[in-house]
């Protein structure tokens, strides 16, 4: 049986679909309501759940985790992620999105050298992210450094990133599974709207 919960955390609706200490969705929103369609929308269909009042400590964890995400700060993720259900790419990629650490951004494109197949397929995995905020999905932007798209609007994603820049100057190589994702500071996305809106 899936639990899901979702609470109000300073005007921002915070909610995860849990079994145990075993994370199957996460979601936000300004909305209660479409913060739960997407949560139920990325429970398995042939699942059960229920809604709950009363969380365990494990599920008040993730959401104070996602709204720390949302509001810039730094926040451990180390959760149990259930993607064993999901399409073998598909895991692939949410585990690599899920490396970018915060005050970072970094391409489809790269992505995709790290986990396989094509730009547009990470897209589209990332379109679908049952994780966000915690697999990053925020911070997957196009090649030259322009946010590319994002289910809750590019508004969003830009707010998101100006509150995860930390000044940072330059790029580095995050390990996954043998292989190197490429990451980039923050402020090469920012400057380069700056440039664009100049």
């Amino acid at each position: 049986m899936i639990h899901v919960y979702v609470k109000e955390i300073d005007g921002l609706w915070c909610g995860v679909a849990y079994d145990g200490e075993k994370v199957f969705a996460t979601n936000f929103g300004s909305r209660k309501e479409s913060t739960l369609n997407g949560l139920l929308t990325s429970i398995p269909e042939d699942v059960h759940f229920q809604q709950v009042e009363k969380p365990s400590g494990f599920a008040e964890q993730v959401v104070q985790t996602i709204r720390r995400i949302y509001d810039g700060k730094d926040a451990s993720t180390d959760f149990s992620l259930n993607i064993e259900h999901l399409p073998k790419y598909t895991a692939k990629v949410l585990k690599t999105a899920l490396m970018v650490p915060t005050g970072y951004v970094t391409s489809y494109g790269e992505i995709a050298k790290a986990a396989g197949g094509g730009a547009r397929a990470v897209g589209t995995v990332m379109a679908s992210n049952p994780f966000a905020p915690i697999v990053p999905c925020h911070r997957v932007v196009c090649s030259d450094m322009t946010l590319g798209g994002y289910g809750g609007g590019l508004s969003l994603k830009l707010a998101l990133l100006k509150r995860e820049a930390r000044g940072y100057r330059s790029g580095k190589e995050v390990p996954v599974d043998g292989r190197k994702l490429l990451v980039f500071p923050v402020e090469a996305v920012l400057n380069k709207l700056l440039k664009t809106h100049a």
